[in-house]
């Protein structure tokens, strides 16, 4: 059966965003890139929310055809853009999109349910508003969190207040050399 993964940075006192969404914080070298690129490679899809599927789309389309582009930059652009995506949005339209892209209107818990039944790699999450939505749900299987050594003091919390407890067990460690710390978690009882 597929995982439902969430990936995101966070910062070492728990904000994903500045105040005002700033992600200049977040720390992507070569080395991450390459990771990341290895990490989605086998995936079977994105399960994306609006927010995040915007930013997306402003640079990725594209960002393979940039000259001036790092390698790793423009590997990720022709995987990331190729992958299937689903977005949950009340604003987008629903249906068939552009880049690859389903857009429905909600997280239906049967649905996720059963796209986890079909063949293929896991499936990544991305954005904090839909990963709150699916903690909620408790769908997630997987907790992939890169620590960026930074305190912000304010900003928008990866996990907002919720009255959910998600039992986590640690399964991997890795410190990148630009000081990243990735801390994967699997939900305890998930196999």
């Amino acid at each position: 059966m597929r995982k439902i993964t969430l990936s995101l940075s966070v910062s070492l006192d728990g904000y994903f965003a500045g105040p005002n969404g700033e992600l200049d914080w977040h720390l992507v070298d070569d080395e991450v890139h390459r990771h990341f690129n290895e990490r989605i490679k086998p995936m079977g899809g994105f399960l994306h929310g609006r927010v995040m599927h915007q930013l997306m789309v402003d640079y990725w389309p594209t960002a393979d055809k940039d000259p001036s582009a790092a390698e790793p930059v423009r590997e990720f652009a022709a995987i990331y853009r190729d992958m299937p995506k689903i977005v949950y949005s009340r604003t987008l339209e629903p249906g068939p999109a552009d880049w690859n892209t389903t857009v429905v209107r909600e997280v239906v818990p049967e649905e996720v349910r059963a796209l986890k039944e079909q063949p293929g790699g896991d499936l990544g999450i991305g954005g904090a508003g839909i990963a709150a939505e699916f903690r909620r749900l408790d769908l997630i299987d997987e907790y992939l969190l890169y620590v960026v050594p930074v305190i912000l003091g304010r900003g928008r919390p990866l996990f907002p207040e919720a009255d959910v407890t998600t039992q986590l067990r640690l399964a991997e460690t890795h410190t990148f050399g630009n000081g990243l710390v990735l801390l994967r978690y699997e939900r305890a009882g998930a196999s």
